[in-house]
Parts: structure tokens; C-alpha cells; sequence
């Protein structure tokens, strides 16, 4: 039977591993992966320091085992240092670090995405 988008992400919750506000994330010593698209990022903005994968490209750049993996994941996986994904509201972080868990990294949805880290009042830089 066909899933929804809810469905999905609601199974995805369960593999994701715990979730983090985003002042946790904010003051954990972990790696803030960006899964927004790359117009989202210059229409809304980004978080210092964060690194960005599109959530379209991210097991391709996730696999440790390709050529062509993101050398900042592969040492967040090789360094087991959290990665915290964050998109614009949630449902995207939630399936990205679903996946990411099932490729062996520590990953962890932040709650309310790039909506609740501005809501947290942390600070976000537009270009």
C-alpha cells in the first residue's frame, strides 16, 4: 500500500534517533548539516558554521565508501561526532538523519528546523 509523506516521516522518527532543540544543537560540539535546497538557503538564510548538503544528493555525499563522498561527512562519521540536520521545518531532518543512522553515523533531527532556530532567537546570517 502507498505511504504519504506523513507516513513516512512518522516511520522515519522512529530511526532517526533522539531528537535536539535547536539550542542544544546550537551548543553541542557536533556538525549542523543543512539539507535545504540552495535558493533556500539565499532566500532564508544560514546558520554560521553549518555545513550544506541538499537532501536530493545526501546519501550519494554520505556513502564513506564512494570516491566522491563529502570529506566534512565522511569525518563527522569516521570522528563519530554528532550531526545535527536541520531543514526548514522539520520533515526533511527527520528522513535525512533516518537515513544517515542507517549509514552509521549519529544523527539527530533538530526540532522545528530553520523555523524553531529563529524562533530560539539563535542567530542566522542572510547574505
Amino acid at each position: 500500500m502507498a505511504k504519504t509523506l506523513k507516513e513516512l516521516v512518522s516511520a522515519a522518527e522512529s530511526r532517526a534517533g533522539a531528537s535536539v532543540s535547536p539550542k542544544e544543537a546550537h551548543d553541542a560540539d557536533g556538525l549542523i548539516l543543512d539539507v535545504r535546497e540552495a535558493e533556500e538557503l539565499r532566500t532564508s538564510g544560514t546558520i554560521a558554521g553549518a555545513h550544506h548538503v541538499p537532501r536530493g544528493l545526501l546519501e550519494f555525499k554520505a556513502d564513506t565508501t564512494l570516491e566522491g563522498a563529502d570529506p566534512v561527512l565522511r569525518a563527522a562519521h569516521d570522528e563519530k561526532r554528532p550531526v545535527h540536520v536541520l531543514c526548514a521545518s522539520g520533515g526533511r531532518a527527520v528522513l535525512a538523519a533516518a537515513i544517515l543512522s542507517e549509514m552509521g553515523y549519529d544523527a539527530h533531527r533538530i526540532t522545528g528546523g530553520l523555523s524553531g532556530w529563529k524562533e530560539a532567537g539563535l542567530p542566522v546570517e542572510t547574505n
